[in-house]
């Protein structure tokens, strides 16, 4: 057992980094974290959530979550921001520490999967918690899921998914996932808990009042989609080939064909699961690193999700053929550090306009399979 002040160093370190952090510069921005809280207060006027007016910064999700910020919206400004940063800051690390917890048969210590993972994903977490967005708390709802999969909990993992669609909907790719993996009961609970959660605002708009709400939700994210599409940090497939061939029925067809061909080799994948063990964990972590590139608003620090994808891969790594550590290290690398700050303004420039990104992680996932293939994982 460690000592006391040795199990309270990380925590301390922590949290004396987050405050320098927050006073330093994050208190002025959050500007993601803003709109939650106008969405909050006008759910709690029974306003309308969507509205042309907010411009970029549009609310894009479901109902219920407006009336889940609530608190913060009722909070006084200063102390509001304190409070999602720093438990934003908690939520990250207990991602990551719940991230590693569920991988089985590990070959690698907890300190260092933990140290692979900060510093492969660190630009990732540091543009969420500057915008005080919501994918670290996605995260720790979904690595509760796997954990509740790896325990054995199935209608657990159900209503942690089910939940999660509420934090972003994006959490519905994991659908297929509970079904393979947690079976029907699992995705039952999953299925009732949306149900109930698209139910809940109509505690305040009314039924009629909370459909047309939910109407208003999917007009905005339709109607924002193809604006965004050219923007430099989406990593989505369907802005890579806008990028490339030019927003069109070409883009569109060459879009679908990626992500057939992305769907075929998650379905290959799970027909290569007998006999593998924690199999799950491996499509869990495909799954949600991908999250960005099937979503066509996919922003490139929505790629913090796939940390159990990095984690599973520093694990495996010495067990890979001499090649596809190559592989896997090019992929990683271009992910992890194609930044402005290192390769300067023109590369960076092109790098993006390219999606480089968004190629590099079409590479994590061939690495993915490549351990499935050989059952390490």
């Amino acid at each position: 057992m460690l000592p006391p002040f040795r199990r309270l160093a990380w925590p301390l370190a922590i949290g004396v980094l987050a405050t320098v952090l927050f006073v330093a510069r994050v208190h002025d921005e959050m500007v993601d974290f803003e709109v939650y809280r106008t969405a909050a207060r006008r759910a709690l006027d029974g306003a309308d959530l969507f509205q042309e007016t907010d411009g970029h910064y549009q609310f894009k999700y479901l109902p219920a979550f407006a009336l889940a910020m609530a608190p913060f919206a009722l909070t006084p400004d200063p102390v509001a921001r304190a409070a999602w940063f720093g438990l934003s800051v908690l939520l990250l690390a207990l991602f990551v520490r719940w991230s590693i917890d569920a991988l089985p048969a590990r070959h690698l210590s907890t300190t260092t999967l933990a140290w692979c993972a900060v510093v492969l994903m660190a630009k990732f977490y540091a543009h969420e918690l500057n915008l005080g967005q919501t994918n670290v708390l996605l995260g720790v709802v979904l690595a509760g899921a796997l954990r509740a999969v790896a325990g054995g909990r199935w209608r657990l993992a159900g209503a942690l998914v089910g939940l999660g669609v509420f934090v972003k909907p994006y959490a519905l790719v994991l659908m297929p996932w509970l079904l393979v993996a947690a079976g029907a009961a699992s995705l039952a609970a999953a299925a009732g808990v949306v149900a109930a959660g698209l139910a809940l605002p109509a505690v305040v708009y009314g039924w009629s009042g909370n459909a047309a709400q939910v109407q208003a939700w999917y007009r905005t994210v339709t109607d924002t989609t193809a604006p965004n599409l050219l923007g430099a940090d989406n990593v989505s497939v369907a802005a890579l080939w806008a990028k490339w061939v030019g927003i069109g029925p070409l883009a569109s067809w060459l879009t679908l064909a990626t992500l057939a061909a992305l769907a075929a080799a998650l379905v290959w994948a799970w027909m290569r699961r007998r006999g593998v063990p924690g199999a799950w964990y491996l499509e869990f972590g495909v799954l949600v690193l991908v999250v960005p590139l099937i979503s066509p608003q996919g922003w490139d620090y929505v790629l913090l999700l796939g940390t159990p994808a990095v984690i599973v891969l520093a694990d495996r790594f010495g067990l890979l053929s001499p090649g596809w550590r190559v592989v896997t290290a090019a992929a990683l690398g271009v992910t992890s550090f194609t930044m402005f700050d290192l390769l300067g303004r023109t590369l960076y420039a092109r790098a993006m306009g390219i999606n480089l990104i968004t190629l590099s992680v079409l590479g994590i996932v061939a690495c993915l399979l490549a351990l499935r293939s050989r059952a390490l994982a």
